[in-house]
């Protein structure tokens, strides 16, 4: 066929520009709607997070203060809550498979 084609206003336009340029948009758009359901699901993690591993965190917080404001780096309290010294634990992420 013809390269150029007449589209609804008059102008010519080239049929392969046209085809490149909407091409180039639709990937846009599906990097676009991608990122949107990556901050769904960070939005949706953020609301999950659950009272009570907040206060743990917290607990933690205020145990290593404890340990730092101790007169004897020696003499460390070891109180519930605390696993070998060892803080926090990994949050599994969940992707979606499409």
């Amino acid at each position: 066929g013809d390269t150029f084609s007449v589209h609804g206003n008059g102008n010519q336009v080239d049929d392969k520009a046209f085809h490149a340029v909407q091409k180039s948009f639709v990937q846009v758009q599906s990097i676009l709607n991608q990122n949107r359901l990556l901050i769904n699901e960070i939005n949706q993690n953020h609301e999950t997070m659950i009272p009570e591993e907040l206060n743990n965190n917290i607990r933690r917080v205020v145990d290593l203060y404890a340990d730092l404001s101790s007169p004897s780096p020696g003499r460390r309290r070891r109180r519930p809550g605390r696993l070998g010294g060892k803080l926090g634990h990994k949050r599994v992420r969940h992707v979606n498979e499409s």
